[in-house]
């Protein structure tokens, strides 16, 4: 059960950590705690699945890499799990998971993402990985973005916690 001082925490989380080399100890100060309960707190957080999963967001477009796809496949099913953990192995690719299809209109159920310093890297890399994986056989669509929108993680709304008496 969350208390107050978790809540807190979950606010802190959700404006970044700060940048700076123990992250935890600034949220520490600013809730009054140590670092240790802090810690333990999200642990526990976590483990009562409070907390889904704590990650990074990396801004590409900031580090050169300026271009990205997404590319979506159309692959039987029984085979979807193992081509996935296979396109999964490529350093260049940043996500990889399986959606269901929508009808004869969007027939693709398994979704990739290539991020590269331009257009022609991501696919050059794509080339790589079709061949690799072997899935020229596959129908499939390459999705360059048009926009970049700002990335960000969940955000959940706070609601006060009722006192018990």
């Amino acid at each position: 059960m969350t208390d107050k001082i978790d809540l807190q925490l979950i606010e802190l989380l959700q404006q970044g950590l700060p940048l700076v080399s123990r992250p935890y100890t600034v949220m520490a100060e600013q809730l009054k705690l140590s670092e240790d309960q802090v810690l333990k707190r999200l642990s526990i957080l976590k483990q009562q699945g409070v907390i889904k999963r704590l990650g990074v967001i990396v801004n590409h477009r900031r580090l050169g890499y300026n271009a990205n796809a997404m590319i979506v496949f159309d692959v039987p099913n029984a085979l979807v799990e193992q081509i996935g953990k296979h396109i999964s192995q490529f350093s260049y690719v940043n996500l990889c998971y399986q959606r269901p299809r929508q009808s004869e209109y969007w027939p693709y159920n398994l979704y990739c993402m290539i991020h590269g310093k331009n257009k022609e890297k991501v696919l050059q890399q794509l080339g790589h990985l079709t061949e690799s994986c072997g899935l020229s056989q596959f129908n499939s669509e390459v999705l360059f973005s048009k926009q970049c929108f700002k990335q960000r993680g969940a955000f959940y709304k706070i609601c006060p916690v009722k006192e018990k008496f």
